[in-house]
């Protein structure tokens, strides 16, 4: 490890404001997103929130409907990720900031969140979803979370498993770490920590 990387590991292990994507981030990902394409009927690669915000309101709503249907249903399936209660238990007793940022939809998050016991460690209003600002990559929901704790920059960290994730951390100008369990690591250029546990988080 060359002294850039322990620097940025030490500067995102003192961070006091965290802020975790959810599905292959807090819990194993198990949403199978070509069935959802095909379900909704978008295309093989299609971005599907991308794709369905670019249709008129009225084509777009029994697929937003569907939408949420399916993945309520995968958030009757979610476990959490190995470690994650473990490094929110950690994270608390510290006292830092903890925010979620979601592509999903709220009923879904909340459910998913229950499912894997990890709701007790996050306010309402720090769980932020598709409705409440840009989805990511964009980095709005990241401000807006910096905006309600009064946090710098600086002294914040966006973790997730997903480009998305990655995007919208630089794009905020927060720390980034990628999980990846395959421990592929396909974009290091927006990285700043690649990890294959969450345990590695706990400082």
């Amino acid at each position: 490890m060359n002294n850039t990387s322990n620097q940025n590991h030490k500067r995102i292990l003192a961070s006091k404001h965290w802020i975790f994507d959810m599905d292959g981030t807090l819990t194993i990902g198990v949403h199978d997103f070509d069935l959802m394409r095909r379900e909704l009927g978008l295309a093989p690669d299609a971005d599907i929130l991308k794709t369905m915000q670019s249709m008129s309101a009225q084509q777009a709503a029994p697929l937003w409907a569907k939408l949420d249907e399916l993945e309520y249903y995968f958030a009757s399936l979610a476990k959490p990720m190995p470690g994650a209660f473990e490094l929110l238990e950690h994270l608390k007793e510290k006292g830092v900031s903890l925010g979620v940022l979601t592509r999903n939809v709220m009923p879904a998050t909340l459910h998913t969140l229950k499912t894997c016991d990890l709701d007790q460690f996050f306010a309402p209003e720090d769980i932020l979803d598709r409705a409440s600002c840009e989805p990511k990559p964009k980095p709005d929901g990241i401000l807006l979370l910096l905006k309600q704790w009064g946090a710098k920059a600086s002294e914040s960290v966006m973790v997730g498993d997903y480009l998305f994730d990655l995007e919208a951390g630089k794009a905020a100008q927060v720390s980034t770490v990628h999980i990846d369990t395959s421990e592929t690591y396909s974009w290091p250029q927006m990285t700043d920590w690649g990890i294959n546990h969450l345990k590695l988080l706990k400082s």
